[in-house]
């Protein structure tokens, strides 16, 4: 039987016509639609756990995401790590592979880190305030030049930033599971259990990790003090793994200098959240990688995972559910 591919949400109809040019033997329809959803072996985009119950024969999901915590309901979860098929009503629904488009808003959000180390360094709200207010307010602030960036999570996010950084004038220590390699734009390279030491030699510490259980809760009130009180945080790949009480506590008792919040533990946040009203602190509403050319990277993660599912070659961005918190 030819593959059925659903595809929900990102460039559908696009994806659709590129996918149905490229493929011309695939039928390729939308997730509404009850007949495909019973054939279908792929899928691009969300599904909920009704859906994927009603899916004996997906074998593989694709996120538009980069991280893939909140398209990886209990059901999918089952299927994608063995733990037991989720209830269907054909018999022994086989495992299903989990890919994202990690790397598809690389190089946006590490524009948006960059941003947010500059306003934060030249305390960019108080002109704004001051703007607002018709008020000529001349200050001295810091720069970028001579500082050093450290990244918590030197994936594809972190290793665009360090490009810019370098660019800037910034030293750049990163922190990964694997040691550095030749051409890596970085002055060291740290290990995971090394995130204090990180603080330590950071004028800004950059979180760019995805969130997983390792990484869920990892920098606390001790790991910002090690930041200290002329250091910034900025947080642009998922919250949660900045503990937000600590750093409310961090930033209002001038342990750290400030921060800037792309991204945050509940989403969107809440309008009685702390970190609204929050001194020296920038919030954006996990917008850093909402371009354009973001979608269209994603759309060619998928393409190009297809044509590798078809040819029965390995996929890209293949997810380890089993390490999601």
């Amino acid at each position: 039987m030819a593959d059925v591919v659903i595809v929900r949400g990102g460039q559908g109809e696009r994806v659709v016509e590129r996918v149905r040019a490229a493929h011309p033997g695939i039928v390729v329809a939308p997730a509404d639609d009850a007949d495909a959803l019973r054939s279908a072996t792929v899928a691009a985009g969300h599904l909920t756990d009704d859906e994927v119950a009603r899916m004996p024969r997906l074998a593989w999901v694709h996120s538009w995401a980069a991280g893939v915590e909140s398209d990886v309901g209990p059901a999918l979860r089952r299927r994608a790590t063995g733990a037991g098929p989720a209830s269907s009503p054909a018999p022994g629904p086989g495992p299903v592979t989990v890919t994202s488009s990690a790397g598809n808003g690389a190089i946006p959000l590490a524009e948006q880190a960059l941003m947010l180390m500059m306003m934060l360094g030249r305390q960019a709200p108080r002109w704004a305030d001051a703007q607002r207010e018709h008020r000529w307010e001349r200050f001295t602030h810091d720069e970028l030049y001579g500082r050093t960036v450290g990244i918590y999570g030197y994936g594809n996010v972190g290793r665009e930033l360090a490009v810019r950084a370098r660019a800037f004038g910034m030293g750049v220590v990163g922190l990964r599971r694997r040691p550095a390699e030749p051409g890596d734009p970085v002055d060291r390279m740290l290990t995971p259990d090394a995130v204090d030491e990180l603080a330590a030699v950071s004028d800004v510490l950059v979180v760019a990790a995805p969130l997983t259980d390792r990484t869920a809760g990892a920098i606390g009130l001790r790991t910002l003090r090690e930041l200290g009180p002329q250091g910034h945080l900025v947080v642009v790949s998922r919250g949660g793994i900045v503990r937000e009480a600590d750093l409310v506590t961090a930033v209002r008792e001038g342990i750290v200098a400030g921060a800037g919040l792309d991204a945050h533990a509940v989403e969107p946040l809440p309008p009685g959240s702390p970190l609204w009203d929050l001194p020296r602190t920038i919030i954006t509403p996990h917008n850093g990688a909402t371009t354009r050319a973001t979608a269209d990277r994603g759309t060619a993660i998928f393409l190009d995972n297809l044509d590798r599912w078809l040819a029965r070659r390995p996929l890209r961005n293949v997810v380890d559910v089993g390490q999601l918190p």
